[in-house]
């Protein structure tokens, strides 16, 4: 083999490890054009079967068959060896081509049944089960919607044994679900995928296909929750392959089918340039069909003006097209390919269904399909020992309401005079009733608004005015109402109530941000009342004082404060001042981080709430005292009790505490159900930063959960809107979670774009260990993809990155990284060159930190990963000194496995070397000292057992291999 020949089968190797697209497909055509040029027979053929695989996967399969046809006719042609290596794999292709005939209109039906017809030939000749050859013909046969033969060979299919040219185990049922399905055999076809559902699928195709076919029976058979799941899983897993169009379709479709328009509509824009390159007609003609039944149901809903934006193509600009005109479109793009199937079949089957499909209505009521739509109104955890469950909508504990008091009758007497109204008004006022204190002030206004009251009467009503403006959140109209009140007192003058309003608007200035004026406000107010008040007014005015210095916060003048307001209080007589002031206590002692004490007076002003009957106060205290809690379980309980308020401002802090107590608590599937009420409750109120953040903790819950689909979603909606946010950091941060995540899902491609993404957004000197972080978790990503080049691409650039930072052990580890990753890739000369890095950088390593257990670990593996590349290298001797004094240093720090690990490798090198007895006592020693169950325990044996037989020692050796149960060929 040529040092060309060797190279090109090493980018064969490449390219075969490629994911799927248009990347691979590039690939493998360049290797075609090379293997053709350098007269490579057997390369020539292999890249092209290669070829045939990437073309029906990555989205192009009409190219397919060109290159099936090429190697069916050189295996036949001119049978070599190489050829029969790919036996198999050539029978398995002839699948591929029925599917891929059957799927373009121009190609003669006559054709296909040809390709069949040579597929039974071959497959009879080889001694095959003709099970997978009967699967075809039933599809032609559904495809021609000819009922009776389809049923025929339905029969044939699933009575014939299987054999290794059958589909695999997820493909064969996912089928023939489908068909049960079509025919109304919805229970049959659940009975018959679930169960396989439910094993280990690892096909290309699967789990994706079975779950798309269970998506109809599912919700046809009001199996909601796991259509709902059906759909989230198969859809994530197919929305990055343009060879999956015809599934999307059917995605798009079931969202048609349950309320989902809005999901479906962005589904459609995500993929609507697909169809200007669509795999096949067929799989234009499902996506066009589904995607017209989602907009003719939002033209229908009045939503026809709303655009989707499409892509620039060779006859089209880019630009907006309205719903209305592209469901026009695209309904008539289905019709007009459907024709075209019917035209070459003789049959009206297609046209049939395409009509049917965009016709279908929706089934049952609206199914919530995000992760983050309030799927019940939740309304309490479970209790402390209740068993969770892993349905969202299972029931929990119902904690009793509290008990409000009922709001009094405002039966103002007709003959009041506007004083005594304004005095009822006041009282309500101070008992914090603050719907009471509307309605008496509209009484007020419809008794005396027309007439010419006098001054004191109409600086009062200014000063309502202001609390009118609090209660509705006005807050610049309170403002201006509280200068006006403040105005209104200075003429008359009644210092005292001017003081009072003065106190207000500071506090007021505080919440809006102009803390530098609303302080002082606040300050000389509270000195004035402190010295002409009576004992009510005093309180009340270090209570605002508090409030203010809080705001900016100031704990221990507002602390003081508290005392102040406390010790004035007590001569005024008021429970809901005292229960005022109680509160404030305990959250400034809180502030001062004084748990204890604040625990004990949140108790207190709880107990005065629920005494006065105060329900939003009640859980502004229950909150409070959680918040001192260290105790997850006990911050539960608290804000359950918080959450017996059914509504009010209190409950969305409420829900989100407790949700992240039952996150703290390890009861993450319970803080999903809080944290998706919090979510819906920060859309209701259109507070987008809220629900963006919640977002992002719901992922994290649903991340713990093990629910990683429902998760990717949230993760999803997260970063996105903190995008649009304009948060880039947070997002990116979110970002890593949903890398993560992605993970989880098996979808490591979409975790690698996010990781580079987010290396290249944290390109900037401040932000260099950070994007060194990402570039080893990718390289990492990579190496357990065995994708070694690429791994040890990035793991050289996080080096860089930490070096840049200052980061010396972390740049270390990078490097060490990147040698092992060479050596794995086969790349010798390159790994050597980071050896030198990877040593340069052991060497010159701080001195604070040379000494290090983490520094003696990485500089130990970092031994052993050279030895290993010098071993492979036959440079055994070189490898020894590598290695030597390093499992002595790996002990000290207490890294016993790792020490094992290096004495096996020296004791690898001596073998090597023919130092059979240093072998023989190095690898005994070592095997003594490894506990019983290891994993090393074997290699070791193994090891030993060859320096045994090298010494003569037959019978020692095969009693060491019997003994640890090893092959000759272990």
């Amino acid at each position: 083999m040529t040092t060309n020949s060797e190279e090109l089968w090493r980018r064969f190797s490449q390219a075969a490890n490629m994911p799927y697209g248009a990347g691979q497909i590039a690939a493998v055509e360049q290797l075609i054009r090379q293997a053709d040029a350098a007269g490579d027979a057997h390369l020539a053929f292999a890249t092209r079967m290669l070829g045939t695989n990437a073309y029906v996967y990555g989205g192009e399969p009409v190219k397919s068959f060109v290159t099936f046809s090429w190697c069916l006719a050189d295996f036949d042609r001119s049978p070599q060896p190489h050829h029969q290596r790919y036996a198999h794999n050539l029978l398995w292709h002839f699948k591929y081509m029925v599917n891929a005939l059957l799927n373009f209109p121009e190609v003669p039906l006559d054709r296909t049944y040809a390709v069949l017809d040579d597929m039974e030939r071959r497959y009879r000749e080889g001694g095959h089960s003709l099970q997978a050859v009967y699967k075809y013909r039933h599809r032609v046969a559904r495809h021609l919607g000819d009922d009776e033969q389809a049923e025929e060979w339905y029969r044939k299919w699933t009575t014939t044994p299987r054999d290794d040219l059958s589909d695999c185990a997820g493909c064969d049922p996912s089928a023939q679900a489908q068909y049960l399905a079509a025919n109304g055999r919805d229970e049959e076809a659940v009975a018959l995928a679930e169960p396989v559902l439910a094993g280990r699928l690892s096909c290309t195709e699967q789990p994706q296909g079975i779950l798309v076919s269970l998506l109809m029976p599912y919700l046809r058979t009001g199996r909601r929750d796991a259509a709902r799941d059906a759909h989230q899983r198969a859809y994530r897993a197919v929305r990055g392959n343009l060879a999956d169009l015809w599934d999307i379709g059917d995605h798009v479709q079931f969202c048609g089918l349950t309320g989902n328009e809005a999901r479906g509509l962005e589904i459609v824009e995500r993929h609507l340039d697909w169809l200007d390159r669509a795999p096949s007609p067929a799989a234009a003609m499902a996506f066009a069909s589904g995607a017209a039944l989602v907009l003719r149901r939002l033209d229908e809903a009045g939503h026809g003006e709303l655009t989707v934006h499409r892509r620039a193509h060779a006859d089209r600009a880019a630009g907006d097209v309205s719903v209305a005109a592209l469901a026009a479109e695209l309904a008539g793009t289905a019709i007009d390919i459907a024709a075209r199937f019917d035209a070459r079949n003789g049959t009206s089957a297609q046209s049939d269904q395409v009509r049917q499909r965009m016709s279908v209505e929706p089934i049952g009521e609206h199914l919530p399909l995000s992760a983050t739509a309030r799927r019940r109104p939740a309304a309490t955890a479970p209790a402390e020992g209740t068993a969770s469950t892993a349905d969202p909508a299972a029931s929990v504990e119902v904690v009793p309401p509290f008990p409000v008091r009922p709001a009094e009758p405002v039966d103002v007497p007709v003959g009041a005079t506007p004083d005594q109204v304004l005095a009822v008004a006041e009282q309500r006022w101070r008992a914090e009733r603050v719907e009471e204190v509307v309605a008496v002030l509209r009484v007020f206004d419809e008794r005396f608004g027309q007439q010419e009251l006098e001054p004191r009467l109409v600086a009062w009503r200014a000063e309502f005015g202001g609390v009118e403006c609090g209660i509705a959140d006005d807050l610049p109209g309170a403002i201006e109402a509280n200068r006006l009140a403040i105005s209104c007192y200075q003429s008359l003058p009644d210092p005292v109530r001017e003081h009072i309003v003065t106190g207000r608007l500071g506090v007021l200035l505080c919440r809006t941000g102009e803390a530098d004026e609303g302080v002082p406000l606040v300050e000389a107010a509270a000195a004035y009342l402190g010295e002409y008040g009576d004992p009510a007014e005093r309180a009340s005015a270090y209570d605002r004082l508090a409030v203010a210095l809080l705001m900016t916060e100031r704990w221990a003048e507002a602390f003081a404060a508290v005392e102040a307001a406390a010790g004035a209080s007590v001569g005024a007589d008021d429970p809901y001042l005292d229960a005022r002031i109680t509160l404030r206590r305990a959250i400034s002692l809180q502030a001062l981080d004084q748990t204890e004490e604040a625990a004990e007076f949140a108790i207190r002003a709880r107990d005065q709430y629920h005494e006065l009957g105060l329900p939003e106060q009640y859980a502004g205290a229950c909150i409070c005292y959680a918040q001192c809690l260290d105790e997850p379980a006990a911050a539960v309980a608290a804000l359950t009790d918080a959450l017996r308020v059914p509504a009010g401002d209190a409950v969305l802090p409420a829900r989100t505490g407790r949700a992240r107590a039952l996150l703290a608590a390890d009861r993450a599937l319970e803080a999903v159900d809080d944290f998706v009420e919090a979510v819906a409750i920060c859309a209701e109120q259109g507070i987008a930063e809220g629900a963006a953040y919640l977002r992002w903790e719901l992922a994290n819950a649903y991340r713990q959960a093990g629910r990683p689909s429902d998760a990717a979603e949230a993760a999803e909606e997260a970063v996105a809107e903190l995008d649009k946010l304009g948060h880039q950091g947070d997002a990116d941060r979110c970002r890593h979670l949903l890398a993560n995540i992605y993970i989880a899902l098996g979808e490591d491609e979409l975790a690698l774009t996010l990781l580079d993404q987010l290396a290249d957004n944290l390109d900037g000197p401040d932000n260099l260990g950070p994007r060194a972080q990402m570039l080893e978790e990718a390289g990492d990503l990579l190496y357990r993809k065995d994708r070694d080049n690429l791994a040890a691409q990035r793991f050289a650039a996080a080096a860089g990155a930490y070096q840049l930072a200052g980061f010396a052990l972390d740049e270390l580890r990078a490097r060490r990284r990147e040698v092992d990753a060479l050596n794995w890739a086969g790349e010798a000369d390159a790994a050597l060159a980071a050896v030198e890095r990877a040593q340069r950088a052991a060497a010159t390593l701080p001195d604070d930190l040379a000494g290090e257990p983490a520094a003696v670990w990485e500089r130990g593996m970092l031994a052993a990963t050279v030895a290993r590349l010098l071993l492979g290298l036959d440079r055994s001797e070189d490898a020894m000194g590598q290695l030597a004094g390093v499992p002595e240093q790996l002990r000290e720090i207490e890294a016993f496995g790792e020490a094992a690990q290096v004495e096996l490798l020296t004791g690898e090198a001596l073998l090597r070397l023919d130092r059979l007895p240093e072998a023989e006592q190095l690898l005994r020693r070592t095997l003594g000292g490894l506990p019983t169950g290891s994993g090393t325990v074997r290699q070791a044996a193994w090891l030993l057992s060859q320096a045994l037989s090298g010494l003569g020692r037959t019978d020692e050796a095969q009693a060491l291999r019997e003994e640890h149960d090893l092959d000759m060929d272990d």
